[in-house]
């Protein structure tokens, strides 16, 4: 079972349009995969259309490996699952915090699965936390989409600089350019310098800032099944096709 966050340290960059659109075409690719929602507002689950369960509090969580997959509800997609957040996820950090080996706990909770998928995609709130570190732990690869704007080229330089601080495997980090606007010349700036900064990190595929990806708050379905032949749809896919010729390599 390969687990894949999308995650970053900074909100509003498209990290949740990612976990979506990646777990769609994962699904779509014959692989049975689940989306785990664990932003407590819900985005992921809000664009499948799929209610949170009220029973999954944090301690059934982390400590009912029955609860945990009864709480799993069927997306509209075939081999898509998708495991809804609820607002007590909000207290995750307060409540890791309390247990031992924290950063060891999701990735114990998603062992109940193992048998049941063969991808998880984790969408991850936008903060350096208790959770955060155990979603490091527990994933194989984290997708990391980045505006090449200063402010967010900045908060990828901070979390390369916590993977090594921490001793993290740094190689995990999956860097991709995100809500790219090539008329911009700040961004095409910022892209030639992460791309001299870090050399072979960042994935060929860009995701262009398109109101497709907006609209998926409307039609409540990835851009991918909306909008198969949009610039959105298509850098996403590309993106997913890639990651798997990465990941395999």
């Amino acid at each position: 079972m390969k687990v894949i966050a999308c995650y970053s340290n900074k909100g509003g960059v498209g990290k949740t349009a990612t976990a979506v659109n990646i777990a769609y075409a994962s699904a779509a690719d014959g692989k049975r995969t689940l989306l785990c929602d664990l932003d407590p507002q819900g985005a992921s689950s809000f664009y499948f259309k799929v209610k949170p369960s009220k029973k999954l509090t944090l301690g059934r969580f982390f400590g009912s490996d029955d609860r945990f997959v009864k709480a799993i509800r069927e997306s509209e997609f075939e081999k898509l699952d998708v495991l809804p957040a609820n607002m007590t996820f909000r207290d995750f950090d307060v409540f890791l915090s309390q247990l031992k080996n924290s950063q060891s706990q999701l990735k114990k909770t998603l062992k109940s699965v193992k048998g049941d998928y063969e991808v998880v995609v984790l969408d991850c709130p936008p903060n350096l936390s208790a959770l955060s570190e155990s979603v490091f732990k527990a994933s194989d690869a984290i997708m990391v989409p980045v505006i090449p704007s200063p402010l967010s080229a900045r908060t990828f330089e901070q979390l390369v600089g916590f993977f090594e601080q921490q001793k993290l495997d740094t190689g995990k980090l999956q860097p991709f350019f995100s809500m790219v606007q090539m008329i911009k010349g700040l961004h095409t700036e910022t892209m030639s310098r992460l791309l001299e900064t870090y050399p072979d990190h960042f994935f060929k595929s860009m995701i262009p800032f398109t109101s497709d990806v907006e609209k998926m708050g409307v039609y409540l379905e990835p851009v991918i099944h909306t909008t198969p032949t949009g610039a959105a749809a298509l850098a996403y896919q590309d993106l997913y096709d890639e990651m798997q010729k990465r990941f395999k390599a």
